[in-house]
This record gives C-alpha cells, sequence and structure tokens, in this order.
C-alpha cells in the first residue's frame, strides 16, 4: 500500500513539475516577444498555451515532426504549420497529374505545401505550354527544361 501511495506522489509530482516547466517555458516566449506589454504577454502565452495542447493531441507524427523542425520554440506556429501540411498533404493525395506530382515530391519530398504550390504552378505551366503555338520557341524549352513546365514557359515567353 505504502508502495502505490508512494508511486502516486512521485507521479504527481512528476507531473506537477512538468507542468510548471511547460508554464514557465510558454512565459518565456511570451515575455521574449513582448518584453513591456503585459496584456501581451497573457495573449501570446495563451496563443502558446493552445498551441502546446493541440501539439500534444496530434496524430500524423510525420507532419508533426516537420512542424516541430520549423518553428521549435514557438507552439502557436507550430500548430499553424501542422495544419497547413495537414490539409497539402490531404491535396496531394488527391491529384490527378502523376507526372507533376513525382515533380513537385521531388523538389520537396518533406514539405507538402511547397509540394502543392510546384504542383500547382505546374499545371498551370504545362496547360500554357500545350497551347502554345511557336513550335520552336516550344521544342526550344522542352529541350532546355524536358521535366519543368515552369521552366518551358519561362523559355518560350523570352524566345
Amino acid at each position: 500500500m505504502k508502495r502505490i501511495l508512494l508511486c502516486i506522489i512521485a507521479s504527481l509530482l512528476y507531473t506537477s513539475s512538468f507542468a510548471q516547466t511547460i508554464e514557465s517555458k510558454l512565459w518565456t516566449i511570451a515575455k521574449k516577444q513582448y518584453p513591456t506589454d503585459v496584456e501581451m504577454q497573457k495573449y501570446i502565452y495563451e496563443q502558446q498555451k493552445k498551441g502546446y495542447n493541440f501539439m500534444s493531441s496530434v496524430i500524423d507524427a510525420e507532419v508533426k515532426i516537420f512542424a516541430e523542425k520549423q518553428y521549435p520554440e514557438d507552439y502557436s506556429m507550430q500548430e499553424y504549420i501542422y495544419n497547413q501540411q495537414k490539409n497539402d498533404k490531404s491535396y496531394m493525395k488527391n491529384v490527378t497529374d502523376l507526372e507533376l506530382k513525382r515533380f513537385a515530391i521531388k523538389k520537396y519530398p518533406e514539405d507538402y505545401s511547397m509540394q502543392k504550390y510546384i504542383y500547382d504552378e505546374q499545371v498551370g505551366a504545362k496547360e500554357f505550354m500545350r497551347n502554345a503555338t511557336n513550335a520552336a520557341a516550344k521544342s526550344k524549352a522542352r529541350e532546355q527544361y524536358p521535366d519543368d513546365y515552369s521552366m518551358q514557359k519561362y523559355i518560350y515567353e523570352q524566345f
């Protein structure tokens, strides 16, 4: 019985200590951003607390790691990056042009937001090149950048 009681007390002390450490860290972030503005410190603290709680409960480990790498000391931004990456990951799962999808993943293998940006940019440029009428400029552009429609479009427009 004493052993169980000791374990419970140790657990509570550890949890309390951990909570104080996190709280202290969040206040440090807030004070660093607004050293002389107490109201803004409170606001930042609450945003950081919300972000910390959010990041503590996320389920996509890959995206969580990415967000934490981007902003290791800012839980609010981790939450923002996590949500953005999660949405863009879902978007990239549903794209239909596999050639352009492979191109985007090759450029940014770990960043779904950049994959989405590159993919969308390539879609527009591919359509532009499909409708381009100057055969010589089109041929030159394809020669120089066979896999990159954005660069093909750029070269085409310079011709």
